[in-house]
Order: C-alpha cells, then sequence, then structure tokens
C-alpha cells in the first residue's frame, strides 16, 4: 500500500470539516446521547429516508458520513439520508443488521470478524460491502509526563481504549494483548469517545489514548495543537508482527506522515482498511447508485476531509471476506474497478 502525504494543508481543511458535514447530520437525540433518524429497518428507503451509521463527532467517519447523506439529498431523487453519531465498527454493524441504519463505516477488521462471527460478534453477520474506503491509521498518544515509551508501558496507567463497541477498543485491546497486556486487568481502561478522550488528555485525567481514524482527525489535530511537546505519538512497527501472526494481513505497516499533525517526522503506526457495509440483501440498484455517486462525486467528499482521497477504484473490490452486493460489484466493474 501506498501511504498519502501528510502536508500541513490537509489541517486546515480537516478544521473547517465538522462544520462542513454538520448540515447533513440530523435526526434526534436518543438515550445513549447519540443521533439517530426515525428511518425504520434496511433500506428505509421504502420511504425515501436512509440512515448512515458514522462514529465520533470529532472524526473522520462521522465528516464524511455527513458528506456523504449531504451528497445523497443533492443527487438522488426521492431520497433524504441523514448520518448519525454512533460509536463506531461493532455498534454500527450491530445497527445495520438490526435494522437501526441502512448504511455504516466500519473499520475491515470489526467486519471480517462479524462475517465470520468472531471477536465481537456471537455468530456469523448478514453484512455485505458496498465498498473499500481509505485506510485507518492507528493512532496512540500519550502524555509526555506519563513514563509510557511503548505499549507495554502502559501497566497501571489510564488509557482511553475508545468508545464501547468501536473499532478503537478492538484493535486497542488486540495491541495491549500483543504487548503482554492483559485489558482488562494490566491498564486502567477508559472507554471513551474522542471528544470525551479530549477533555481528559487536556485536564491531566488520562495518561494516554488510542484513536483508529483517517488522516488528519480534527480531535487529534485539536490534542496535538493545544498540548503541543506535552503529548507524543508512539511507535507502533513492534506490534505489528505479532497482530499479522494472529490476525492476518489485514493489518498492514504505515505512517502517520510528517507534517500531518505538527510533528517533524514520519511516525510508524499500524494502518486498516474502512469498508462501507449494508445489510445482506441491500436493494442492489440503489447499492450500484450509491457506489457511482462516491466515486463521481469523490472530490466532494475530499472538500469534507481529505481522507477520502484515499478512497481508489485500484482497492474499491479489495474486500475479501466481506462479500461485495451484486449491485455494487456491478456498479463497481463498470466504473473500471480493479
Amino acid at each position: 500500500m501506498t501511504m498519502p502525504r501528510g502536508k500541513f494543508v490537509r489541517i486546515a481543511v480537516a478544521a473547517l470539516a465538522g462544520a462542513l458535514a454538520l448540515g447533513a447530520c440530523g435526526g434526534k437525540r436518543n438515550d445513549t446521547g447519540t443521533e439517530t433518524s426515525d428511518g425504520g429497518g434496511p433500506q428505509a428507503s421504502a420511504g425515501g429516508r436512509l440512515t448512515i451509521a458514522t462514529g465520533n463527532t470529532t472524526g473522520v467517519y462521522y465528516q464524511l458520513g455527513g458528506g456523504l447523506a449531504r451528497l445523497i439529498d443533492q443527487n438522488l431523487d426521492g431520497y433524504k439520508a441523514t448520518a448519525s453519531e454512533t460509536g463506531a465498527s461493532v455498534q454500527n454493524i450491530q445497527g445495520v443488521v438490526g435494522g437501526r441504519y441502512d448504511i455504516a463505516f466500519s473499520l475491515a477488521d470489526t467486519a471480517n470478524d462479524a462475517v465470520e462471527g468472531k471477536g465481537s460478534f456471537n455468530s456469523p453477520q448478514p453484512v455485505e460491502a458496498l465498498t473499500r474506503l481509505y485506510p485507518n491509521y492507528t493512532h496512540v498518544l500519550v502524555r509526555s509526563g506519563a513514563g509510557i515509551d511503548s505499549i507495554a508501558d502502559m501497566k497501571g496507567k489510564r488509557i482511553s481504549t475508545g468508545s464501547p463497541n468501536s473499532g478503537t477498543e478492538v484493535i486497542a485491546q488486540r495491541l495491549l494483548t500483543a504487548a503482554g497486556l492483559d485489558p482488562a486487568k494490566d491498564v486502567k481502561a477508559q472507554r471513551l469517545g474522542l471528544p470525551e478522550t479530549q477533555d481528559g488528555m487536556k485536564d491531566g485525567s488520562i495518561d494516554g489514548m488510542f484513536w483508529s481514524g483517517g488522516l488528519p482527525t480534527g480531535g487529534i489535530t485539536d490534542l496535538t495543537t493545544s498540548l503541543r511537546d506535552k503529548v507524543k505519538f508512539l511507535d507502533l512497527s513492534k506490534e505489528l508482527p505479532g497482530l499479522q501472526e494472529e490476525y492476518g494481513k489485514i493489518y498492514e505497516a504505515g505512517n502517520l506522515p510528517a507534517d500531518t499533525y505538527s510533528q517533524a517526522k514520519d511516525i510508524p503506526t499500524i494502518v486498516v482498511p474502512n469498508v462501507l457495509v449494508v445489510k445482506k440483501g441491500f436493494d442492489p440498484d440503489l447499492a450500484g447508485e450509491l457506489v457511482k455517486l462516491i466515486f463521481d462525486k469523490r472530490a466532494d467528499l475530499e472538500k469534507v476531509n481529505p481522507a477520502a482521497e484515499d478512497i481508489s477504484l485500484d482497492t474499491a473490490k479489495q474486500t475479501e471476506p466481506i462479500p461485495l452486493n451484486a449491485g455494487a460489484a456491478k456498479a463497481l466493474d463498470t466504473l473500471g474497478a480493479k
């Protein structure tokens, strides 16, 4: 995989992205404080309404989900879309299968677990992919004075492992295990979303954090800008072989490129692809229209967050073992996907 360049201009663009995406992130608050729409079941298309499960409000899923919802509103006659704030990957897949959402963003490792019925899923889940998206980058950020220079040093520390049932939590637990730690016993795990994690890092109630997201993630930009040399990224290259041995090549080597977060040099990290998923049996004609919309209007998504630059026809069909929806596969073939 060729990693994208980390350019400072990306940070400036991402700083505006939240405002650009908010207009398409409607819905109502439920008792968990997340946003939901009034759409019902897979393909609320019967009523012309689609719900998109995204992630934390300062993350890339939320921004791009809002951008996709706006594109649907503007380009698919008869449809209205809503992007909903969620805990991300695991919750998103559970919601798609349960009929709460129609479309969901997910990390590929979590989606793999879903179709194979392992990890956070007790049985195989009936989900299909619309397309592979951009890669997520694992961010491990710690307070400089916390005495943490490696994942193993997190023993006994207060660590945010991400929202409950999120892709971040999945990879956080796997990285801790790969470093020889028991996630349930050896760290003081804080299961927090990114906004709450930002607050904890700023007030010193958290020593370190995990985050899996696109580049740049607004919440991470906020922390590195406001805390500067009070925080630092960890090099994850030592943990990669253990992850690959246990879970396969879905985990790949990558870098947080220099200047992505105003840092002076590349930071070795671990990347994993993202996929856009739906429930098995999703209308193939609508799936095809959505896929065409994403690639025809990709430039509009790039304006919402530069992570969309890495959505590519070269990798769009690489979703295995997650099956491609038949309509999505046909559309990708028409578009010239490899």
